[in-house]
């Protein structure tokens, strides 16, 4: 073979190269990728048409008396009864608002601090574990509505709030955790402690990196525990927070102020859910 013809041969194969590029995606998997947007898509969709749906549906039947308006109220009138509060400097909405998200967060903290510290302590002593699982389990199955009246009596009006955030989310928070930590991979527990790591290394290097999906998970499990807590809390004599206004606007037969309520309560929530979630992807992007 000519050297002329060995040059041509190297150009065919250096273009053959370039034209399968190995970081390019196939036709296939973009295909697959567009049917995968659009499904997402499709579901969003869906989702919004539901709730405008509902809305509607809940804006139609009271005022043409499917239902008694007196009982259920409609976004409309929600809506204006949100503009007057907003505009009530003695009884702002957002104010109440504000008192709620607050004491939800501190419980939320407190709850978590408390919660994945117990399970630490029980997994590092599996004595300790042995005494209080049946009380952990009886504690956890209790209402904790019951609760209340003690907790107004012993800490009061504000304390007694964040005591019921607690004991409602603390709980299932170290059952989770401890679970969790129990169920680390035992092969790599085995192999550190080969390598002569103590209990200490093990617990830092192996089970609580293994154990950050479940923390997560009890992460988002906690917030919403943690805000029922808060208004459960309020209900027995809270001063202000959304809580206080259901309560009240129950006493007067007030429904569209404890519905209005109730509908900042669904905001509350979806944007800390939403909160999570992004901690959620932000954390999993990191471990993994």
């Amino acid at each position: 073979m000519s050297e002329t013809d060995q040059e041509q041969n190297s150009t065919d194969d250096q273009a053959a190269v370039e034209a399968v590029d190995p970081s390019s995606p196939s036709p296939m998997y973009q295909s697959f990728l567009r049917r995968v947007r659009s499904r997402r898509k499709l579901i969003l969709l869906t989702q919004f048409i539901l709730v405008g749906l509902f809305f509607a549906l809940w804006e139609i039947a009271p005022r043409y008396h499917w239902v008694n308006p007196v009982l259920t109220s409609y976004p409309s009138a929600i809506w204006a009864t949100f503009l007057e509060l907003l505009a009530d400097t003695d009884n702002n909405i957002m104010t109440h608002t504000w008192v709620t998200v607050q004491e939800t967060i501190v419980g939320f903290t407190l709850s978590m601090i408390l919660g994945v510290g117990t399970a630490i302590l029980l997994w590092w002593w599996d004595f300790l574990y042995r005494v209080v699982d049946p009380f952990m389990v009886v504690a956890n199955a209790l209402p904790k509505i019951a609760l209340v009246p003690i907790f107004y009596i012993w800490l009061g009006d504000v304390a007694s709030i964040y005591a019921m955030a607690v004991a409602i989310a603390v709980f299932i928070t170290i059952l989770m955790v401890y679970s969790g930590f129990r169920e680390t991979d035992p092969n790599k527990v085995k192999l550190v402690r080969t390598l002569g790591a103590n209990k200490h290394q093990i617990l830092r290097k192996v089970v609580l990196p293994s154990n950050v999906p479940v923390m997560v998970a009890a992460l988002k499990i906690n917030v919403g525990l943690a805000l029922v807590g808060v208004i459960v809390g309020e209900f027995q004599a809270a001063k202000a927070g959304l809580g206080h206004l259901i309560i009240y606007g129950s006493q007067v037969f007030q429904m569209t102020l404890v519905m209005t309520s109730i509908s900042m309560l669904a905001i509350i929530s979806t944007i800390m859910y939403l909160a999570i979630m992004y901690l959620e992807n932000t954390v999993m992007r990191h471990h993994s």
